[in-house]
C-alpha cells in the first residue's frame, strides 16, 4: 500500500476510466475505508449506493451529461480572458470532464453517497448563513474512499452536479425522499497514468496562527 502522505499528495481527479470491472474484494476494501470515517455522535448518517447496473448507470449519465455541459460552457466563459498558458490548463481539465460526461455509463462503478439529515448534529442550522456542518458527517467518508482508490490503483473524482437534478437521481436509484444526495464518485482503473502530483496552496497560504490573518510561517 502507498504511504499515507504520498497517497494524499497524489489524489488527483481522474476522469478517464476504463470499463474493466473492479473486483468485489477491491470494492469491499474501498467501502470499508469509508466506513472507518468519523461522524458526529458516531451516527454514520450516510449510505453509499454502488451503481453497477448498466441501465442505472445510463440513467445517471443522462442526468449528469446536460448539467456538465452547462457548467463547462459557463466556466469557459469565466476563464476566457486568462493568459494562453493558464487557459490551456483549464481546457485540458474541461476536456477530461467532457470525457467523463461522455463515458460515465461505462465506468465500472458509480458511488452515490446519500445522507439522512435527521441523524446529523447540524449545529449551524440556525445561523444566518448557509449551513455547512452536516457535511462533516459525510465527506470524510467520501475522502476515505477516494484515498483508498489511490491505494488500490483506481481512478476517481468527486462531483456534485447531479444534485441539480436530485429528484431525478432519487427516482433512478429508489432513494427515499428523506435522504439527500451529497456526492457522486465514478471509480475505475484509469486510462493512462491516473493519479499523480497535485497543485495546491501550501500551509503558508492556508493556515493562520492563533487569529485569522496571522501568518503561520
Amino acid at each position: 500500500m502507498a504511504d499515507l502522505y504520498e497517497t494524499m499528495s497524489t489524489l488527483r481527479a481522474v476522469r478517464r476510466l476504463r470499463p474493466d470491472p473492479v473486483p468485489d474484494d477491491v470494492l469491499e476494501r474501498v467501502l470499508q475505508a469509508g466506513c472507518w470515517s468519523p461522524t458526529g455522535g458516531n451516527q454514520q448518517p450516510w449510505r453509499v449506493i454502488v451503481v453497477q447496473d448498466d441501465s442505472k448507470k445510463h440513467e445517471l449519465s443522462e442526468i449528469y451529461g446536460p448539467e456538465w455541459a452547462k457548467y463547462a460552457k459557463g466556466f469557459m466563459e469565466r476563464v476566457s480572458g486568462l493568459p494562453a498558458d493558464e487557459l490551456e490548463k483549464w481546457q485540458r481539465i474541461l476536456s477530461a470532464g467532457d470525457y467523463l460526461a461522455d463515458h460515465l455509463a461505462e465506468a465500472p462503478a458509480i458511488l452515490m453517497f446519500v445522507a439522512d439529515p435527521r441523524r446529523m448534529a447540524i449545529t449551524d442550522a440556525k445561523l444566518d448563513r448557509i449551513s455547512m456542518v452536516g457535511g462533516g458527517s459525510v465527506y470524510p467518508a467520501v475522502q476515505n474512499v477516494m484515498l483508498a482508490c489511490v491505494a488500490e490503483g483506481l481512478g476517481c473524482t468527486l462531483t456534485t452536479l447531479h444534485c441539480l437534478r436530485e429528484d431525478d437521481v432519487k427516482a433512478a436509484l429508489d432513494i427515499p425522499p428523506e435522504w439527500a444526495t451529497v456526492a457522486m464518485v465514478p471509480i475505475g482503473y484509469p486510462v493512462g497514468k491516473g493519479h499523480g502530483s497535485i497543485s495546491r496552496q501550501p500551509p503558508a497560504k492556508m493556515a493562520y496562527r492563533d487569529t485569522f490573518g496571522s501568518s503561520w510561517s
